[in-house]
């Protein structure tokens, strides 16, 4: 026979608890069984987000933007502008580059896309890029994409060579996603021939 106190713990338990839904909202995403999306509501936040009028707004504005960069392609590069304004001793000076890039890091969360959940099993595929302004990645599975990642370049890769930096795009992509990547098949396209004949030289 079960103790009363017992009993009422069950009770309590089988109350917040929530079965057969189509969709659930956690951490401001919402988990689909096709994949994972943005939360609308918070999505909404950053649509009627005011234009900044001050460093702190700023980092305001990219923080909770960031907080879904996994679902916008080149977060780091459409940032550059805004992320320059909240660097020290920056004077605040809101030109057109900061409202072009304000105005489109609202349009790609608003009309994010939904990402694909991973398999366990399936092969993947990453695309890697890189440029002066930023490296850039992509993870796919079957033609799907699962999520975006991209950095800024720290001060001292501002001089690395392209195959360098193309290089540290590939890094990126195997830090950031290595929770998926241990242990399974993967292809890597980058778009600089010359990290294929690094890596057979070494190889």
């Amino acid at each position: 026979m079960q103790s009363q106190p017992l009993q009422n713990l069950e009770n309590r338990i089988f109350e917040q608890c929530e079965f057969w839904l189509n969709q659930v909202v956690f951490l401001g995403h919402v988990v689909l069984a096709r994949g994972v999306s943005v939360d609308p509501q918070k999505v909404e936040v950053v649509a009627n987000w005011e234009r900044p009028a001050s460093a702190i707004e700023v980092r305001s504005f990219l923080g909770l933007a960031g907080y879904y960069r996994r679902f916008v392609e080149d977060f780091s590069r459409l940032a550059l502008p805004l992320t320059a304004l909240t660097r020290k001793n920056a004077k605040f000076e809101w030109s057109d580059k900061c409202e072009q890039s304000f105005q489109e890091l609202k349009k790609r969360l608003v009309t994010a896309p939904i990402l694909t959940l991973p398999v366990t099993g399936k092969e993947y595929v990453i695309y890697c890029d890189a440029s002066r302004q930023g490296l850039g990645c992509v993870l796919m599975q079957e033609g799907k994409v699962i999520a975006y990642t991209s950095r800024q370049l720290k001060k001292h890769e501002c001089n690395y060579p392209t195959h360098d930096l193309e290089l540290a795009a590939v890094v990126l992509a195997l830090k950031i996603w290595r929770h998926y990547l241990f242990g399974q098949k993967c292809h890597i396209f980058t778009d600089h021939k010359s990290l294929k004949y690094i890596l057979i030289r070494k190889s």
